[in-house]
Order: structure tokens, then C-alpha cells, then sequence
């Protein structure tokens, strides 16, 4: 799957897009692949606070459970109950339905651009 040009990435493969203040904020392709088929989320609640690089919440697929990590510093504002609901979508469509949630930006590190992230994926 390519790797979307319109998104900020972190080296630990979550996706943001920023729209004024408020980022949309998802893992991607490569972070789904190497999870496998993801069976649980566990996202922050709305109204809680979330600092870069912190973790946030959980993925846990059939192999493995990892971490949520933040890209940003912020304040939820939105979870998406789909992912929740049906956390496979997560393996289907990492980049659009699959967004985790939706964050009030207080705070943004530097992240990498497109050609930077498929650069640290060795382009996967």
C-alpha cells in the first residue's frame, strides 16, 4: 500500500492530518501489516489529554499487543466507534475508515513527511 502524501507520519507508524487545529490521528499500513489481523483497540477516552510520543492506548492483534502512541499534544475530542466495534478495519482501510480518533492539537512535535516515513519502512 502507498503511503499517503496529504499525512504526517512518527517512526512509530502513527498517521496524522491536520485540519486547523484538530488532527485525525490512525496507524498505518505498515504498523497494520506487521501487527496481523488486529481482533482489539482501546483508544483514549474524549476530554482526556494526550502528550507526544506517550502512549495512549493498545492494539492488540492475533500476534501481539502494542502500544498507542500520540503524535501530538492534545485533548480528544473524538473516538471512532467503528474501529472499536469492528477493529479489522484496521487491517482493511488503515488510512481513511480506520482513523482512531480526533484530537484538539496543543502541541506539535516534528514528524516526517511521506518520503521520510517510506524512507524509515525501507519503502514498504
Amino acid at each position: 500500500m502507498s503511503v499517503p502524501t496529504d499525512l504526517k507520519y512518527t517512526a512509530d507508524h502513527e498517521w496524522l492530518s491536520l485540519d486547523g487545529g484538530t488532527a485525525t490521528v490512525g496507524i498505518t499500513a505498515f504498523a497494520a501489516d506487521a501487527l496481523g489481523d488486529v481482533v482489539y483497540v482501546d483508544l483514549p477516552i474524549v476530554g482526556a489529554a494526550v502528550r507526544a510520543g506517550a502512549p495512549c492506548g493498545e492494539i492488540e492483534s492475533t500476534k501481539s499487543v502494542s502500544d498507542l502512541n500520540a503524535p501530538a499534544d492534545g485533548e480528544v475530542v473524538e473516538i471512532n466507534q467503528e474501529v472499536i466495534a469492528d477493529p479489522s478495519v484496521l487491517n482493511t482501510d488503515p488510512f481513511k475508515a480506520g482513523w482512531l480518533f480526533r484530537l484538539k492539537v496543543s502541541g506539535m512535535p516534528d514528524l516526517l513527511d511521506a518520503t521520510a516515513y517510506e524512507a524509515l519502512t525501507g519503502g514498504a
